[in-house]
């Protein structure tokens, strides 16, 4: 292996390192992220509702990927701003957003609106006792992980620079989330390949 290999190499898994280690980090009074989300998850299904997903910046591209995983496997799952999103209605139905500091002007108003039609709310967040949002909460996954709110002002360059590992930290929960749901839900590989879109 070069030198040059093994430098990425070394940089991908202080990278991949820094993540994994926010999974360690306790969550209590909060039950772990990953089951709060399974389970969410799978009485949606289990009710025929809805999942409709927010974020924004960093953390929408982070939902969005959920929001096609959901779709894979077999939820009604929306983005929320899209085109062919419908109204969001009953207690079936679950928003999924994310406010990484707490609390974002459009993320607050999205749950107030979710929570007014009497859908349930899963909020989550790095600051599950100050932000804005947990207030519209039914339920908040608290994310142990540096966001926007944190650090500044840093003498050296970051590994992860801003929100990134929290970030981060969603997608590789929501590849936990994807893999523990398909075992609940029962969906195969083949299943979940075949509802993938052809027109690519």
């Amino acid at each position: 292996m070069s030198a040059q290999n093994t430098s990425i190499s070394s940089l991908a898994s202080q990278i991949c390192n820094q993540i994994a280690s926010i999974f360690s980090n306790p969550t209590s009074p909060h039950a772990p992220p990953l089951d709060l989300m399974v389970a969410e998850l799978a009485t949606t299904a289990s009710q025929n509702g809805r999942v409709f997903l927010y974020g924004v910046g960093r953390e929408g591209l982070m939902l969005k990927a959920l929001c096609m995983r959901l779709a894979h496997l077999g939820l009604s799952a929306h983005f929320v701003f899209d085109m062919t999103t419908p109204p969001i209605s009953s207690a079936a139905d679950l928003l999924v957003a994310s406010a990484g500091p707490g609390g974002f002007s459009t993320v607050d108003a999205i749950c107030s609106v979710a929570r007014s039609q009497g859908a349930r709310v899963l909020l989550l967040t790095a600051q599950p006792e100050s932000g804005s949002c947990v207030k519209h909460a039914t339920t908040v996954a608290y994310l142990p992980a540096q966001t926007m709110a944190d650090g500044g002002g840093e003498q050296s360059r970051a590994l992860m620079p801003m929100g990134s590992v929290y970030e981060g930290s969603m997608f590789v929960l929501f590849e936990m989330v994807v893999y523990k749901l398909g075992e609940v839900l029962g969906q195969t590989p083949d299943a979940v390949r075949a509802r993938h879109t052809n027109l690519e």
